[in-house]
C-alpha cells in the first residue's frame, strides 16, 4: 500500500479532494460566470475550488484592477502538470489582472537544498516555456525571492514586510499547519506571505487592490498561513483570494513528478519520446482481456491518456464521443493512447516553435 504524503513540498499516494475541501475550508466551485465557463480549466473541473473568489469576480465584472500573484519552484523540469498554474494566471491576466511571478529560489534552497545559481539556470528554462505559452514579460513583474529588484524602495519594502510578518506568527502555528517544520521552511513561508501581500504596499502602486493566487491544492497551507498573519498584522490589507486546481496525473498514476522522468511529459520532448512514454507507462483504464473490455468497457476516470485529453482535446463534443466509445468498449486502450499521442504531439510541435523564439526573449530579459 502506497503511503499518502501531502504537504507543499511533497505529494504522493491518493489525494482525497473532498476531504481536503472540508479540512482546508475551501469552497467547491459551482455556478460560474460565462467567461469562466468558456475557459477549459474551469469548464472541465481542473480548477475545482476557491477561497474568496467572489471578490475577484466582482472586480472582473466591474472592470477594476486586481493582482494575480503566482510563483514557480525552479527545480526539475517544466512539465504539462506545471502548466495548469500558468494557464490560470494567463486567464486572469486577460481579464485585467496584473501578474506578479515570484521565482522561489530561497524556498528551493531551504526545502530542497538547491543552490541559488542552479535555481537561476532552471528558472530561465521555466520562463522560456511560460513565454511560449503566452506570457508577456513586459506586462508582468518577475523577480527572484533572493533579489527582489534594483529599485531599493520596492526591495526594502518587500523584505521589511517579511520581517514584520514574523512578529505576528508562532512556531506552534507553523507546526499546526505544516506538521514537521524547520527554521528554513518557516523563513520560506514568511517570504511567501510577503510575496502574496507586497503588491498591496504603497511602494508597489499606492492604493491596495485585491489579489488572487492560482495554485495546486497542496499549496493551501501557505495561503492559510499568509491570510492569518496578514489579518493580525494590518487590517488595511485586503485578504488574498485563491483558486485551486486538481493534479494532472503522472503517467503511472498519482501526481505528476518532476523528479521521475517516466512520470511526466516535458514540453521539450520529441514525438518519439511522447509515443514511447505513453505506450509504455500511461496507466490504462481498460479491462484485463479484450473480451472483457468489449463487454464492460473502460474506465475513463482511471485512464491517464483520457485524463490528458481533457486538457488537450478542446472540442467538447469530441471528448464526449471518446468517453462514450471507451466506456462502451468500442474504443480500445491502444486506440485511446494513439489519439492522446496525436493530440499531445500536435500541441508540442507548435509549442516548440514558439519556445525557440521565446528563448531569445528570456535571454534578453535576464541580460
Amino acid at each position: 500500500m502506497v503511503k499518502t504524503i501531502f504537504n507543499p513540498w511533497e505529494v504522493s499516494g491518493n489525494v482525497d479532494y473532498e476531504r481536503l475541501v472540508k479540512e482546508f475550508g475551501i469552497e467547491r466551485l459551482k455556478k460560474l460566470p460565462k467567461v469562466f465557463e468558456e475557459n477549459i480549466l474551469f469548464r472541465r473541473g481542473f480548477v475545482f475550488a476557491a477561497r474568496d473568489i467572489g471578490r475577484i469576480m466582482l472586480r472582473i465584472k466591474d472592470r477594476k484592477p486586481f493582482v494575480v500573484m503566482t510563483g514557480l519552484m525552479p527545480t526539475g523540469k517544466f512539465h504539462i502538470g506545471h502548466s495548469l498554474v500558468l494557464m490560470q494566471a494567463l486567464f486572469y491576466q486577460k481579464l485585467g489582472g496584473r501578474v506578479y511571478i515570484s521565482i522561489a529560489d530561497v524556498e528551493a534552497y531551504n526545502a530542497r537544498g538547491q543552490s541559488l545559481e542552479d535555481s537561476r539556470k532552471i528558472a530561465k528554462e521555466y520562463l522560456t516555456d511560460y513565454v511560449a505559452l503566452g506570457l508577456d514579460l513586459k506586462k508582468c513583474d518577475v523577480y527572484f525571492q533572493s533579489e527582489r529588484g534594483k529599485d531599493s524602495k520596492k526591495s526594502n519594502a518587500y523584505y521589511r514586510l517579511q520581517n514584520l510578518f514574523a512578529k505576528h506568527s508562532t512556531f506552534n502555528e507553523f507546526k499546526g499547519v505544516y506538521g514537521e517544520i524547520s527554521p528554513g521552511k518557516m523563513i520560506s513561508s514568511l517570504l511567501q506571505a510577503a510575496d502574496m501581500y507586497h503588491p498591496q504596499l504603497k511602494e508597489f502602486g499606492g492604493k491596495p487592490v485585491p489579489a488572487i493566487i492560482p495554485v495546486g491544492v497542496d499549496q493551501d497551507p501557505h495561503i492559510r498561513i499568509a491570510r492569518d498573519i496578514a489579518r493580525r498584522f494590518n487590517n488595511k490589507l485586503i485578504p488574498i483570494s485563491s483558486s485551486y486546481h486538481v493534479f494532472l496525473p503522472g503517467l503511472k498514476g498519482g501526481k505528476m513528478s518532476a523528479s521521475d522522468q517516466n512520470s511526466h511529459i516535458c514540453l521539450t520532448e520529441t514525438p518519439a519520446q511522447i509515443k514511447n512514454k505513453i505506450n509504455k507507462y500511461a496507466f490504462s483504464g481498460g479491462r484485463e482481456t479484450l473480451a472483457e473490455h468489449r463487454k464492460k468497457g473502460g474506465n475513463v476516470d482511471k485512464d491517464v491518456s483520457y485524463q490528458y485529453l481533457r486538457l488537450f482535446e478542446e472540442d467538447d463534443s469530441k471528448l464526449i464521443e471518446i468517453k462514450e466509445l471507451y466506456e462502451s468498449g468500442e474504443m480500445l486502450s491502444g486506440e485511446m493512447k494513439a489519439y492522446a499521442i496525436e493530440k499531445i504531439n500536435l500541441f508540442l510541435k507548435a509549442h516548440q516553435v514558439k519556445r525557440a523564439k521565446a528563448a531569445k526573449v528570456v535571454e534578453g530579459f535576464f541580460a
